[in-house]
């Protein structure tokens, strides 16, 4: 290929045609260029389907993009074993006159091109990355002067800024959230018949890079027998309106509820469309309000979606780029404990923990509650080195993007960053699973036991967390309550968790 004027470089979480790269781009003198590379799939050991996931909509999207008549530079797996290699040797070739790209979500990924740009003395162009409602220099101004960076607030702001379920300057229905009426749990006839999501068959692009992924990652974890998500912009929008037909009504009410053999429940499925950018959060969001303001779903159910993308995504985003590179060392429970090696194949008798993991070995998918109170919350409590935590999130989930799972793992999940996502650890016992899923049920272990041999791992290592940590946990007033039960506990009753405590971390390390 001849000298390009400008190489528009498209990283794998970037499939956006409206995306501000693409917004002047020269069909005449300018190249697209993108790379599938070995390494971001095992220096964390991806999922087949996550390996997946990126793969077939990367694929899809240069087909979109050849389409429309544009030079497209696309090294397929096994050209390049890195991302910079790739980029280097491209610069080198085609001596582009400037690289333009969209801000990485990756805080090493977005060093390592200016690196390479600036080693082969390249300009480059960085732009604000207009699929997030706010830029990273909007929530450092909200950051600023602030003791805590509190979700609930920065919620508020955004609502108030887009409009977002708002009326005469004040929030819809009179109050900002709506948690009281969304923690909802199943009876013990379970979520009854629904209708299933969308399923989208793999076309010929997707089923070659199946079959490349199970020959060329025979050895990673997880399965794609049922590999069926949305991996185009066309298929993104379709599995939009599909939930805000079939689900979103019931989608607040039970969004914390779990039950065996039911990954998706009332949960949208678009996670993954929307972080590699196949869908905007715009449209997401007007779809879900428009349901409610033509009746079609409670305001309960409604604010309960929009507070996770409004809230959460763009406040988690916001999170990382403010406090990336040094968040990711934080570490303030001083948590040193392997991650267990049941989490790589599901293969342990806590039935929570079997479905959840099997579940995301198969379908590389957890809804959030499975995330934080399952996995999440073993980890915690068993006192899992949080970077461990986070790496191996970020390799099984199709929608794990470093901007999105580290916050929400290591701050939100882990309390690895002292406070700053959470303002309590969200520590429990097995008791708090057996009221929110059927998953206790016919499990050999008992929730309401800490000691002996039918006691809860969960609940065991719950009481031996606050005995660990009591003196730090002290000091905060929202753990006041679980610190008064503590102290009913006498020395035998502290002894006797404590071993026990112990030997779970020597049958599980």
């Amino acid at each position: 290929m001849p000298h390009v004027s400008r190489l528009i470089l498209v990283l794998g979480d970037q499939l956006d045609l409206k995306s501000a790269a693409l917004e002047d781009f020269d069909a005449k003198y300018d190249a697209v260029w993108m790379a599938e590379v070995a390494e971001e799939s095992t220096k964390v050991w991806s999922t087949k389907a996550r390996i997946a996931m990126f793969i077939t909509a990367m694929r899809h999207f240069r087909e979109a993009l050849r389409e429309k008549g544009w030079k497209v530079i696309y090294h397929e797996m096994g050209e390049w074993p890195n991302f910079g290699e790739a980029l280097r040797a491209d610069l080198k070739k085609l001596k582009p006159g400037k690289l333009v790209m969209v801000q990485a979500g990756e805080w090493a990924v977005q060093r390592e091109i200016e690196k390479v740009a600036g080693e082969n003395e390249v300009p480059l162009e960085v732009r604000e990355d207009g699929h997030f409602l706010c830029s990273r220099e909007e929530f450092a101004k909200h950051a600023e002067g602030r003791k805590q960076l509190r979700m609930e607030f920065f919620y508020r702001e955004m609502r108030q800024r887009t409009g977002v379920l708002m009326e005469d300057g004040k929030p819809a229905g009179g109050q900002w959230n709506f948690d009281h009426d969304n923690r909802g749990a199943f009876d013990k006839h379970g979520p009854g018949l629904r209708v299933p999501p969308k399923r989208f068959k793999p076309d010929e692009i997707t089923q070659e890079v199946i079959a490349m992924v199970n020959e060329s990652f025979a050895k990673h974890p997880g399965a794609l027998e049922e590999f069926d998500w949305p991996v185009t912009a066309r298929e993104a929008k379709a599995a939009l309106r599909d939930f805000i037909e079939h689900r979103l009504a019931e989608f607040g009410k039970y969004q914390d509820a779990m039950w065996t053999q039911e990954p998706w429940l009332y949960h949208s499925r678009l996670s993954a469309a929307m972080n590699l950018k196949l869908l905007d959060p715009r449209e997401v969001l007007a779809a879900a309000e428009k349901a409610w303001r033509e009746g079609k779903a409670p305001l309960a159910a409604v604010e309960g979606f929009v507070r996770q993308i409004l809230g959460w995504r763009e406040y988690v985003r916001g999170i990382y780029w403010h406090l990336m590179p040094e968040y990711l060392e934080r570490n303030a429970m001083h948590a040193q404990e392997p991650l267990p090696g049941f989490y790589w194949t599901g293969e342990t008798e806590m039935n929570c923990l079997r479905d959840a993991i099997t579940q995301t070995l198969r379908l590389g998918y957890a809804h959030h509650i499975q995330r934080l109170m399952v996995t999440g919350l073993f980890a915690l409590l068993f006192g899992v080195d949080p970077r461990k935590v986070h790496e191996w999130y970020l390799a099984v989930y199709v929608d794990a993007v470093e901007w999105v799972e580290l916050p929400n793992t290591l701050g939100m999940s882990q309390y690895g960053d002292g406070g700053v996502m959470g303002s309590k650890p969200y520590v429990a016992s097995g008791k708090y699973i057996q009221r929110m899923s059927n998953y206790c049920s016919g499990c050999k272990y008992d929730p309401a036991q800490s000691t002996g041999p039918k006691a809860c791992p969960f609940t065991t290592l719950y009481w031996d967390y606050l005995l660990q940590h009591e003196p730090k946990l002290r000091q905060n007033q929202r753990m006041s309550m679980q610190l008064k039960n503590l102290a009913r506990l006498d020395e035998k009753q502290r002894g006797a968790i404590h071993m026990h405590a112990r030997q779970l971390r020597e049958a599980y390390s």
